[in-house]
């Protein structure tokens, strides 16, 4: 009686005589609420909307400029905030997730429950706003894009947050215009744009593969046909031969095994603990520097990670990073939710282990080893 449910906005079926009518009371009053936000707000603060982001649904989106397919990332809540947001008059300008939720809640107990929350920062779009084009919006997502996306990596931001937090960028693109035009004439929805986002996203992991090593470039693109599995030496030699290498020379690096007319990656468990030393290996590897960090990491935490990176040169420690994010983008999208937590894991703990480092670094320099002398008796 002292909480009326009636006028509620959320999208209940049971309340409103089915889904159908139900989406539809949400959206109307969805859109109604923020276009009452736009008339009276100050452009002197950001709003900022606190979103409850449920689940994730995988759509194929038609792009015929770009690739034949575009695999997007969405949810129909997430579209209808941001429609509503939109087409109210307000420019998206960042989105950050917020991992506030529990698991063991007891609504969370056999149901698809809320995974994450989302937070919206937006600025009231001008009124004399111009239109565009979906060329320009997808050459101004390519040129922009990336450097927002470094600023992310840089601060240490999680594999498992990058997706969503690069749709604040990508939308701030899409939505300082009035509408972005298909090549038909008609308005782009938010949908595709969010495919088109999460396509140059994983364009940016993607270019950063040619950075490296021939041999990590190889196990990339093995891993992402085959993760750990094995495979046809075949076509495991066809591959090797396009990336510059060949399958004997990966095995000799220590990064896969082969026999049998089959290959396989080695997963970081089948390591020899603690063994390698990219001072000492003739053939180092970024592949190697990412996932021997990731055994020290789990078995003697941040300390022995950071051993480990004492001994890599700088540029193999930040390449060994970003494959990380690389790699976790990969496991993602096959959903491979068990690898997924080691790369997520070691990027999280990079801060750590960094500051890990420069503390044995000091150590060392003053004299005082016998930590890191006994840390693997």
């Amino acid at each position: 009686m002292l909480v009326p449910k009636e006028p509620e906005l959320i999208a209940s079926p049971y309340r409103h005589g089915g889904r159908e009518k139900a989406n539809e009371h949400f959206e109307t009053g969805m859109s109604q609420a923020f276009k009452n936000i736009r008339k009276h707000i100050t452009t002197e603060y950001p709003l900022t909307v606190y979103y409850a982001f449920k689940q994730q649904d995988a759509d194929a989106i038609d792009n015929d400029d770009e690739q034949e397919n575009v695999d997007a990332i969405t949810s129909t809540g997430w579209e209808t905030m941001l429609s509503g947001l939109i087409e109210s008059g307000f420019s998206i300008i960042g989105t950050w997730p917020m991992r506030s939720e529990q698991k063991h809640r007891i609504i969370s107990h056999g149901t698809n429950a809320l995974a994450s929350s989302i937070v919206l920062v937006c600025r009231p779009r001008p009124e004399d706003a111009p239109n565009t084009s979906r060329r320009a919006f997808v050459d101004s997502l390519r040129r922009e894009l990336p450097a927002a996306l470094k600023d992310m990596q840089s601060g240490n931001i999680a594999p498992v947050d990058l997706a969503q937090a690069s749709i604040g960028p990508g939308m701030a693109i899409y939505s300082r215009h009035s509408k972005v035009l298909e090549a038909d004439g008609s308005s782009m929805s938010v949908r595709t744009a969010l495919g088109l986002i999460n396509q140059i996203l994983d364009e940016h992991l993607s270019e950063q593969d040619g950075d490296i090593d021939a041999d990590t470039r190889f196990a990339v693109a093995w891993f992402t046909q085959f993760g750990f599995e094995e495979g046809d030496f075949g076509q495991a030699d066809v591959l090797a031969r396009g990336k510059n290498t060949s399958v004997a020379g990966v095995e000799t690096a220590g990064l896969v095994i082969s026999g049998r007319g089959k290959v396989k990656l080695k997963h970081w468990q089948e390591y020899d603990p603690g063994s390698w030393n990219p001072q000492e290996d003739k053939r180092p590897t970024v592949w190697e520097a990412t996932h021997h960090l990731i055994e020290q990491l789990t078995h003697h935490g941040e300390t022995g990670s950071a051993m480990l990176m004492q001994k890599m040169p700088s540029d193999m420690a930040a390449e060994a990073r970003q494959l990380a994010y690389r790699l976790y983008s990969i496991c993602e999208r096959k959903g491979w939710s068990e690898h997924a937590r080691d790369y997520n894991a070691l990027v999280i703990s990079w801060a750590g282990i960094g500051e890990e480092s420069a503390r044995l670094k000091e150590a060392a320099a003053s004299g005082d080893a016998t930590q890191q002398n006994r840390l693997f008796e």
